[in-house]
């Protein structure tokens, strides 16, 4: 069996070296298609990390009328807390309100003396509400729009931020159709051009398929070395779109930090390596497998 195995991998590598240019074009599409699928892996966290940078910045404030009692915020603020769709819950109080309203208008003077004529804080208490999934916004919202609430609750900013929020949850859904379509379609590519690479392989050593028929050589005896130079397609193009995209990760790099700050796309490449080449080799040898399985079964007639 050993014997058979090391001989089925060696006949592999001789047709791989034998279809010299073919060999080189399937690689290159492979290549071109691991590219994309490496691409879309890093498109994807670029997106997930925007997602989460934009959701972590929108929220929805509910601002409490000004005579509310603090025992019945700290209800209101619990009964939050408890709903399913709600991450984290903020208090900001009528002090800290005003705090924080001087710091933002600090170099604002004529602001600083209006608050000191002032004998009464002007502002509200109010809840800064973030929710788990960006489509949860509108139930929270109608939560506290109930008639039950009406008389402790002055204004739900769910309205002012609805448009943000629906526009981050179209580019998630977008983006993610977008990259589960354009895998398929290169997908479909690769694994049509690695098939026609062995169907030329297979028509071109026909001669000697039918020796190895006369002498009763087995159908995986046959078979095998197909196999083996479609997995050797995969393993290749793998290494080698990872070389390729290495330097492409440096080059968007600051550009990508120029939208997302908190995004290293460099240090997440070089962290995370040895999983996109993984993920590369076996994308890439599940579809030249794949494709040579198909192309012996449909033009080896064993």
């Amino acid at each position: 069996m050993i014997t058979t195995l090391v001989r089925i991998l060696r006949y592999g590598f001789q047709s791989f070296w034998r279809n010299g240019w073919l060999s080189i074009a399937t690689i290159m599409v492979m290549i071109l298609a691991l590219l994309v699928f490496l691409g879309l892996l890093m498109f994807g966290v670029v997106t997930e990390k925007a997602i989460s940078t934009l959701q972590d910045k929108i929220d929805i404030s509910i601002y409490f009328k000004q005579d509310l009692k603090e025992d019945e915020i700290s209800k209101i603020q619990k009964s939050a807390e408890s709903l399913a769709e709600v991450k984290s819950v903020e208090y900001i109080s009528r002090a800290k309100a005003l705090e924080i309203f001087k710091l933002r208008h600090s170099a604002d003077a004529t602001i600083g003396k209006a608050l000191e004529e002032l004998s009464d804080n002007p502002l509200v208490a109010s809840l800064n509400i973030k929710a788990k999934d960006p489509k949860d916004y509108e139930k929270i919202a109608k939560y506290f729009e109930d008639e039950k609430l009406k008389d402790s609750i002055d204004k739900v900013t769910y309205s002012q931020n609805q448009l943000a929020i629906s526009r981050l949850i179209k580019i998630a859904d977008t983006a993610g159709a977008a990259g589960l379509v354009m895998t398929l379609i290169l997908a479909f590519i690769a694994t049509v051009v690695t098939f026609n690479t062995i169907r030329l392989a297979i028509y071109s050593s026909r001669e000697e398929i039918g020796i190895m028929r006369l002498v009763g050589a087995s159908n995986t005896y046959i078979r095998g070395p197909y196999i083996v130079e479609g997995v050797i397609y995969g393993f290749i193009s793998a290494i080698l779109a990872i070389i390729i995209i290495a330097p492409l990760m440096y080059i968007a790099t600051p550009y990508i930090a120029a939208l997302i700050p908190e995004m290293n796309l460099i240090m997440y490449f070089y962290g995370n390596l040895l999983s996109l080449l993984g993920y590369s080799m076996l994308a890439g040898i599940v579809l030249g497998t794949f494709s040579s399985y198909i192309a012996i079964r449909r033009y080896l007639h064993i």
